[in-house]
């Protein structure tokens, strides 16, 4: 009779700690993350956030680190910080929502820009980045539970590739470095490992990107909100398969026309 047998093994487990972002010594929102890339993380939360219209509004980060987690001090434009109070909410953050501690449908269903079209997308530069945003989640090969964002030419390239153990959070940090180097929105588009969901679609189009590609399932606000705002969504993104479900006039075909 076969016995069952206890082995031991090293394993790596991913570190979460509670990041509060602080406005002009104000504290405004605390999240679970990743502690790295907390610059990137916080200036495109900011943006993402609405909470500063550019990244010339922010004047300065620093990351402090505390027996109770890491503070990350921005220093905002008198503007942002004013408004800020004005619509002040405070956020419980856990992974699994971006939209804790709302407390109103106002600030849920914010304005949402119309984009312009995605030009130059295409099936070859999705399937492209596809293939390649595996090799770059080195710490999901680690941990196996982290959460990727890319931001990808139109060609396919990945330009900028985030982990965090939460999918906003992990977007808001190629937000972030995307505002803090050449990047253009106009010019490429966001690939996720994660489900779109609305927050996930919003973020995307508060960054000025016109298109979406989710290796997950999306969900039917995430799918309205982009039909809305002008984005092309694309989502069960696995391999060389996907499905378009907004704007697919947008999105370049192979040769032989099948795109999906």
């Amino acid at each position: 009779m076969r016995q069952d047998v206890l082995t031991e093994v090293e394993d790596s487990v991913v570190e979460e700690a509670a990041v509060a972002l602080v406005y002009n010594g104000i504290s405004h929102a605390v999240m679970m993350a990743s502690p790295s890339d907390l610059e990137d993380f916080a200036l495109g939360f900011s943006l993402s956030e609405g909470i500063i219209a550019s990244p010339a509004e922010c004047y300065g980060i620093e990351v402090e680190y505390t027996p109770a987690g890491l503070t990350v001090q921005l220093e905002v434009a008198s503007r942002a910080f004013m408004e800020l109070k004005e619509r002040r909410r405070t956020l419980a953050g856990r992974t699994g929502c971006g939209l804790c501690g709302v407390d109103s449908l106002d600030q849920v269903c914010r304005p949402q820009r119309v984009l312009a079209p995605a030009r130059g997308f295409h099936v070859d530069g999705v399937r492209r980045a596809l293939a390649a945003i595996g090799a770059e989640q080195h710490l999901t090969r680690r941990t196996g539970a982290a959460h990727a964002a890319a931001w990808c030419a139109m060609d396919g390239s990945l330009q900028l590739v985030r982990e965090d153990v939460g999918r906003h959070n992990a977007l808001d940090k190629v937000i972030g470095a995307m505002a803090r180097g050449p990047a253009r929105p106009g010019e490429g588009f966001f690939l996720i490992t994660s489900r779109v969901s609305f927050e996930m679609a919003q973020k995307a189009i508060q960054a000025g990107v016109s298109a979406l590609v989710g290796m997950s399932a999306p969900t039917l606000a995430a799918v309205e909100l982009a039909e809305a705002a002008g984005m092309t969504l694309l989502a069960f993104a696995r391999g060389r398969d996907f499905v378009c479900y907004t704007h697919p006039q947008q999105l370049g075909l192979d040769g032989d026309g099948q795109g999906a």
